[in-house]
């Protein structure tokens, strides 16, 4: 789950992490009255999407730029104005783009100097990682492209935690001054915290920054959370945002589906995340195109499995749909009484492919076998994959 930058920031406050004080705002009324409220000349206007580059975005009303430096309550509102309601197109939006409804009223600061300052779940390690650079202000991957030797990694011990000695040695390989190590470091500590009391996968900032007075800010911050915890943490559940997902994720969401929606025209329904990768892959491997991750678990339930095809079929670039199962804990002929009954409530518009294999695989080909439903077989994944294909039309 991802939320907004003017969410991270009350995040980031509640753990002591120093950010520039801002309000947020829905109509430019707010944002004037936010703006007065601020009692400050420098002030900055910030486009609230799920997305990066806001601020060489263009809107759909020409306006450029989702981010902008402002003077008075009076320009605050004329800003907000050409922003709120209109959609916003930057390279990672693609170009549909996001509608926004909330614009950040904030401080803004003269910026010395940028950094960049992550705290990342290592996959290897199943331990927290800062990744860090001196090059703020610019994509992580970018830096890692041009150059990485100025990329910093600190493994941080998950039973111990972060370490004073730790903040204090990434503040000096940051190249922060004597006079802005223990605020650093502070700030540093209280990154950590957020990421670990609030179950998080990621927390970024970037930039994180040095101003002209010396102050050490977290200017933007993006956070990544762990969806399996949120139950422990309603007050960051009710920050999800669901005007900002695709439509069919938010849905599939409700029954306990992982569903991503992609740009292909073969759907794919699959038990195991590792067995739906290795489903698209070899789709692609014999030139179709996947239309979407769809990992139904281990146990889906016979309502699961029929609003899993109601998901695929309301998408309209779909031609095909290929079913992937492997039978472990999930008996084979519970999903195929599953299919059918699915395939029978929502009238199915195009060709249909099914793999099963394992527990109770004799019983459950029976029950297709015997429902008399249009329902092409295979004996195996490439098998499948190759009459997923042609049933879309052939490979592209």
């Amino acid at each position: 789950m991802n939320i907004h930058e003017y969410q991270a920031k009350d995040l980031l406050q509640r753990f002591g992490v120093a950010t520039p004080p801002g309000k947020a705002a829905r109509t430019p009324d707010e944002a004037e009255q936010a703006a007065r409220e601020l009692g400050t000349a420098d002030l900055v206007v910030k486009a609230q999407v799920h997305a990066g580059g806001r601020g060489k975005g263009t809107f759909a009303n020409g306006f450029k730029g989702g981010v902008q430096l402002c003077k008075s309550p009076a320009e605050a509102r004329e800003l907000a104005s050409k922003m709120l309601g209109q959609t916003l197109v930057t390279h990672q939006t693609g170009a549909a783009g996001r509608v926004v409804n909330t614009v950040l009223i904030a401080q803004s600061v003269e910026i010395e100097r940028e950094i960049y300052f992550a705290i990342l779940l290592d996959r290897a390690t199943g331990a927290p990682m800062i990744v860090a650079s001196t090059e703020g202000g610019v994509e992580i991957e970018a830096v890692a492209e041009k150059s990485p030797e100025k990329i910093i990694r600190e493994p941080i011990d998950r039973l111990a935690g972060i370490q004073p000695y730790q903040t204090r040695k990434l503040a000096r390989q940051l190249g922060f001054t004597s006079g802005q190590i223990k605020a650093a470091s502070k700030l540093f500590d209280g990154l950590y915290r957020t990421f670990i009391a609030l179950d998080c996968s990621m927390v970024e900032v970037n930039p994180l920054v040095v101003t002209d007075k010396g102050e050490v800010l977290a200017l933007d911050a993006k956070f990544n959370f762990d969806d399996n915890a949120l139950y422990r943490h309603s007050e960051v559940a009710g920050l999800r945002d669901t005007a900002e997902e695709d439509p069919r994720e938010v849905e599939a969401s409700k029954y306990g589906l992982n569903y991503i929606g992609l740009d292909g025209n073969i759907a794919c329904l699959v038990n195991g995340a590792g067995l739906a990768m290795a489903t698209m892959d070899i789709i692609k491997y014999y030139g179709g195109s996947p239309a979407n991750f769809l990992d139904v678990g281990g146990g889906a339930t016979e309502e699961q499995v029929t609003q899993a095809f109601k998901l695929l079929v309301a998408d309209e670039n779909v031609k095909a749909i290929l079913v992937n199962i492997f039978g472990g804990i999930m008996r084979c002929d519970v999903i195929a009484q599953g299919i059918v009954n699915a395939v029978k409530a929502v009238n199915l518009p195009v060709p249909l492919v099914v793999r099963l294999e394992g527990t109770n695989v004799k019983e459950g080909k029976q029950i297709i076998a015997e429902s008399g439903l249009p329902v092409t077989t295979a004996d195996d994944l490439g098998d499948a994959a190759q009459k997923a294909v042609a049933a879309a039309g052939g490979a592209k």
